[in-house]
């Protein structure tokens, strides 16, 4: 890389332009081309995990904007992400009852360079979006990583799974109720790459007391998906 992209890469990321995180385009920061061509949204096969469900596949426009609003501190882009999430999720989720959204932790580390904690974001966002369709959603934030979890960037499955061992904390203080139906609880994410954050998660909480409805994740890296 030369130094003007380097320099020029800097700006981008310190003063993050507006327009469509998807493709670029003046306009909203999802244009209606970006929701044309994300399509439906789609399961996930997660053997040993929890039932899956993503609002689209990990490329395209899609990525795209996750990586602005998770990398590149497009936060504007957190309110029609979370939108995608809603419609997504929205067919299945009962109305009469309350359900809990509990959003997978990030590194502490991580949290701070970008921040704050994005999936948490999303998942206050994504409440907003269900409860003005009427839903009764509270996010519960369960779940935290200790200091010393390394990035995940790279690790494949058992990597993945070892680096989650014994460093994934319940916060018993933001747990959904005791004996709170499992099809009430939705844990949420960014992306499902290997599936073990959703896999230990699911098994943090299951040890807690707490069982998992649905994962519920904005992109599918897998390629492991079904109608």
């Amino acid at each position: 890389m030369g130094s003007g992209e380097f320099v020029a890469g800097l700006v981008d990321l310190l003063l993050p332009g507006g327009g469509c995180g998807g493709c670029g385009e003046s306009g909203p920061p999802w244009c209606g081309d970006c929701a044309t061509r994300l399509g439906a949204p789609l399961p996930v096969v997660l053997p040993g995990g929890p039932a899956v469900l993503a609002a689209g596949r990990y490329r395209g426009p899609l990525r795209t904007a996750l990586l602005g609003y998770k990398e590149r501190g497009r936060r504007d882009l957190g309110p029609p992400l979370a939108a995608l999430l809603a419609a997504a999720v929205a067919p299945a989720v009962p109305r009469a009852g309350p359900m809990w959204l509990v959003p997978a932790p990030s590194r502490p580390a991580a949290a701070r360079a970008r921040g704050g904690d994005h999936v948490l974001r999303l998942c206050r966002a994504l409440a907003a979006e269900l409860v003005a369709e009427g839903h009764e959603v509270t996010p519960a934030r369960a779940l935290r990583l200790a200091r010393r979890a390394r990035d995940s960037v790279g690790l494949d499955a058992d990597q993945r799974a070892a680096n989650l061992a014994g460093r994934l904390r319940v916060c018993p203080g933001g747990l959904p109720p005791p004996g709170t139906d499992a099809s009430r609880v939705l844990l949420v994410d960014d992306v499902v790459t290997t599936g073990a954050t959703l896999r230990a998660c699911r098994d943090a909480l299951a040890g807690a007391g707490v069982g998992v409805g649905t994962a519920l994740v904005l992109c599918d890296a897998t390629g492991r998906h079904g109608r």
